[in-house]
């Protein structure tokens, strides 16, 4: 069977020993903390009113608040993170309306699930349906995700031979991202 992309993407497991991997280059999934965020929310609304658009929906000022909240760092936010956070800025809504606009919002696919977690995410994949494998660094907690398309048809093939139908699989991987492991690198030196 051919290596999976997953081991180059994924830090913190490479699926033979427990150690960090550390890669060479930083990864623009895992920006370094410090980084100017602006033109990562900017880039985020741009994609989210472009799905509004094509799917013929009004991005609404408050979906996008909702939007921005969570589109607010590289972190997974709960609905409730959301929920206070507009109130802190003076927008007061009831949970069931933060959580109808997340869902238009998962709906459209500009924001993902952290399942484990019970939080959202801004994913920046080109195809926004696609199947989805999340990393979440266990140190800064920061989340990313990948494509995931091979991995998920290689589980229908396998269940097929079990004639079993899955009506759903998750993949969230916890790790720990290059810049985490480089600090940590730092540390010890």
């Amino acid at each position: 069977m051919p290596e999976l992309p997953i081991k180059l993407l994924v830090c913190g497991f490479d699926g033979s020993d427990r150690r960090p991997m550390v890669h060479d280059m930083m990864s623009d999934a895992f920006p370094a903390p410090q980084h100017n965020h602006a033109p990562c929310i900017d880039d985020a609304v741009r994609s989210a009113r472009e799905a509004f658009s094509r799917n013929q929906m009004s991005f609404t000022p408050l979906r996008e608040k909702v939007f921005r909240e969570i589109a607010g760092s590289h972190k997974a936010v709960g609905a409730y993170e959301v929920l206070h956070s507009l109130a802190k800025e003076g927008t007061r809504l009831t949970p069931i309306s933060v959580y109808r606009i997340i869902n238009t919002l998962l709906d459209l696919g500009v924001v993902r699930r952290f399942k484990s977690r019970n939080a959202y995410y801004v994913s920046c994949s080109e195809d926004p349906r696609s199947h989805r494998i999340v990393l979440a660094c266990e140190i800064c907690g920061r989340v990313a995700d990948t494509d995931g398309a091979a991995i998920f048809r290689g589980i229908r093939r396998s269940l097929a031979h079990r004639a079993f139908s899955p009506r759903s699989a998750i993949i969230e991987v916890l790790g720990v991202c290059a810049h985490c492991a480089q600090s940590q690198r730092n540390a010890r030196s």
